[in-house]
C-alpha cells in the first residue's frame, strides 16, 4: 500500500505523502507502520518517554527532566528517594537505546549533545500507549 495520496492538487500533481515541517526538511508527522508503533511500544521507557513528552506543552524537554519522571513512575517513589546508580542507568538508556531509537522512527528530534528533545506528535501512536497508560502509570 502506498502512502502516496490520490488526490491531485490544482496543478494536477499529487501532493507528497508528508507534508514538511516548517522547522525542518523531514516530515512534519511521521507514520510509522504498526510493525514500528508495536516495536517501539515493547519497551516500558520508550511507552514512558512518549506519556511524558505527549503531555508536555510545547512538546520540548530535556533529557533531565524525562530522567526525573521516569525515576518516579519506575519507583512509584520520590526521585530523591532514589540511588544515584539506578538514576544512571536510566538515564543510560535513555540516551543511548530509546531516545535514538525514537529519533530514527521520527516521532522526535534529539540533540545528545544539548540533551534536548522535541516531540513533533504521532497521534497514532499516542492512541495505542494511552490504551497502555491507564493500566501503566501510577497514579
Amino acid at each position: 500500500m502506498s502512502n502516496e495520496s490520490p488526490y491531485r492538487d490544482d496543478s494536477g500533481k499529487r501532493p507528497s505523502a508528508h507534508p514538511p515541517h516548517v522547522l525542518r526538511a523531514e516530515p512534519g508527522v511521521s507514520r510509522p507502520s504498526f510493525d514500528d508503533i508495536f516495536g517501539l511500544l515493547s519497551e516500558r521507557r520508550r511507552r514512558y518517554a512518549i506519556h511524558y513528552l505527549s503531555r508536555t506543552p510545547d512538546g520540548a524537554a530535556t533529557l533531565s527532566d524525562l530522567v526525573e519522571q521516569v525515576v518516579a513512575w519506575e519507583t512509584e517513589t520520590s526521585p530523591n528517594d532514589v540511588p544515584d546508580d539506578y538514576r544512571r542507568r536510566i538515564e543510560a538508556s535513555l540516551h543511548h537505546t530509546h531516545l535514538p531509537k525514537l529519533a530514527d522512527a521520527n516521532i522526535i528530534d534529539y540533540d545528545a549533545r544539548s540533551e534536548s528533545i522535541r516531540y513533533w506528535g504521532q497521534p497514532v501512536l499516542e492512541e495505542y500507549a494511552e490504551h497502555v497508560a491507564a493500566m501503566e502509570l501510577p497514579e
